[in-house]
C-alpha cells in the first residue's frame, strides 16, 4: 500500500516538473524570437505539446519510483538509526533553525517577485530559495542549539548556586540591603546562629580590613586578646564554610583607603553601600546613630527574644559576688543577664528567693533589679 502510493506521488510530481519544464521552455522560445504565445502555437496545439511533457515525465518518474522507493527506505532506516541519538533540544533547535528560514526567504522572495515576471522561472527560484535556507538554518539551528541550551542551564544552574548570602551588582541594581558585619560580632559569634536560623538575609559582607584587625588581635602579645581573635577567626570561617561568603575586597573602595580607624571605615562603607552595620558594640552603636547609618544590634535581638521580666515576678538566684554599692549583690541568669539585689550582701554565695522590682534595658544589655523575698 505504502510503495503504491509513493509511486502515484512520484509520478504527479513527474507530471508537475514536465509542465514547469515546458512552460519555462516556451517563455525562452517566445522572449528570445520575439514571438507572442498565438504566433508560436494555438491553443491545442500548447495543450497537446504540454500534455506530452506531462505524461513523458510522468513516465520517467513512474519507472524510477521503484529507486525513489528503495532509496528513501534508506534514507528513512538511516534517519531512525540517526535519530536515535538525537537530542530534543537539537530537534527543537532544527525546527526553530527551519521557521527562521522560511521566514527569510519569504522576504527574500519579495525582492524578486516584480523582477521575474515568468511564474514558472519565479517558481522554480522561489523553490530553490526556501529549500537552500530552510535546510542550511535548520542544519545550523540543530547543531548549535546544543551549545545555547547548555549556556543557558550554565548561567541558570550558576544563578541558583550563587549563594543568597554574597553580595554582587545584581543586588546593588536590586536595592536590596546589604548587612555588614564588624569585628565585635564575628568575635561574639551569636550572627552564625543567627544566619543558621534566617533571621539574618539578603546580602553579607566581610569586610578585608576586619580580617586584617581579627589577625592582629589573633597575634596579640594579650592572651585574652589573642583567645578573642582566635574565636573570631574560627567564627568567620564557619561562616565562609556554611554559606559561602567572601572576603569583600575594599580596595575599589577608594574613599575607604585614607580613613585608618577600622569603625569609621565601617561606618563609611555602610554609607556607601547604603547597608547595614551588623554589631554588638555600643558605642558604634552610637556613632552609627550619630551618621544616620542604620544598625542591626544582635544585643538588642538577643534582648527582645529573653523572657520578660516584669516587677513583683518571684526568682531564685545565686549571689556570686558584690555589686556596686556595699549592700549590694549581683547574680547571673543562665543568658548571662545581671541581676542586682539590694540588701544581698551578707547572702553572697547563697541562693535566695527574690522578688524583681524594676528592669533596665539597653543596647549594652538588660539589668534586673531586685530585693530579698
Amino acid at each position: 500500500m505504502f510503495r503504491r502510493l509513493f509511486r502515484g506521488l512520484i509520478t504527479l510530481i513527474g507530471g508537475l516538473i514536465g509542465y514547469e519544464i515546458y512552460d519555462v521552455m516556451m517563455y525562452f522560445i517566445m522572449k528570445y524570437n520575439h514571438i507572442s504565445e498565438e504566433d508560436a502555437l494555438s491553443q491545442s496545439e500548447q495543450t497537446i505539446v504540454a500534455l506530452v511533457f506531462i505524461i513523458l515525465f510522468a513516465i520517467i518518474f513512474y519507472l524510477v519510483a521503484p529507486i525513489f522507493t528503495a532509496r528513501s527506505r534508506r534514507a528513512a532506516a538511516s534517519i531512525e538509526n540517526e535519530i536515535k541519538g538525537v537530542s530534543p533540544v537539537e530537534i527543537i533547535g532544527g525546527v526553530v533553525g527551519l521557521l527562521l528560514g522560511l521566514i527569510i526567504s519569504y522576504f527574500i522572495t519579495t525582492i524578486y517577485q516584480n523582477i521575474l515576471v515568468q511564474k514558472s522561472l519565479y517558481l522554480t527560484v522561489t523553490i530553490i530559495v526556501y529549500s537552500l535556507l530552510g535546510f542550511t538554518l535548520a542544519v545550523i539551528g540543530s547543531r548549535k542549539a546544543p551549545e545555547l541550551y547548555n549556556l543557558v542551564m550554565a548561567t541558570q544552574k550558576k544563578q541558583k548556586e550563587s549563594n543568597e548570602y554574597d553580595f554582587n551588582l545584581k543586588d546593588k541594581k536590586n536595592n536590596r540591603i546589604p548587612k555588614i558585619l564588624d569585628t565585635s560580632v564575628i568575635i561574639d559569634g551569636r550572627v552564625l546562629e543567627i544566619m543558621k536560623a534566617g533571621f539574618l538575609e539578603g546580602p553579607i559582607i566581610i569586610p578585608e580590613f576586619v580580617l586584617v584587625e581579627l589577625r592582629h588581635i589573633a597575634d596579640s602579645s594579650d592572651s585574652l586578646k589573642r583567645v578573642r581573635g582566635r574565636r573570631g577567626l574560627d567564627i568567620l570561617n564557619k561562616i565562609q564554610t556554611e554559606f559561602e561568603i567572601q572576603i569583600y575586597n575594599t580596595d575599589q573602595e577608594k574613599a575607604l583607603k585614607e580613613i585608618p580607624e577600622v569603625d569609621v571605615k565601617l561606618l563609611k562603607l555602610a554609607q556607601i553601600m547604603k547597608g547595614k552595620l551588623v554589631t554588638n558594640d555600643f558605642n558604634l552603636n552610637k556613632v552609627a546613630a550619630i551618621k544616620n547609618v542604620p544598625v542591626l544590634n544582635i544585643n538588642d535581638l538577643a534582648n527582645a527574644v529573653k523572657p520578660i521580666s516584669i516587677p513583683g515576678e518571684k526568682m531564685n538566684v545565686k549571689l556570686v559576688k558584690q555589686g556596686k554599692d556595699r549592700e549590694q549583690a549581683v547574680a547571673y541568669l543562665e543568658d548571662g543577664t545581671m541581676i542586682v539585689v539590694e540588701d544581698g550582701r551578707k547572702y553572697i554565695g547563697q541562693d535566695v528567693d527574690i522578688t524583681v522590682t524594676s528592669v533596665l534595658q539597653t543596647s549594652a544589655g538588660r539589668m534586673i533589679f531586685g530585693k530579698i523575698k
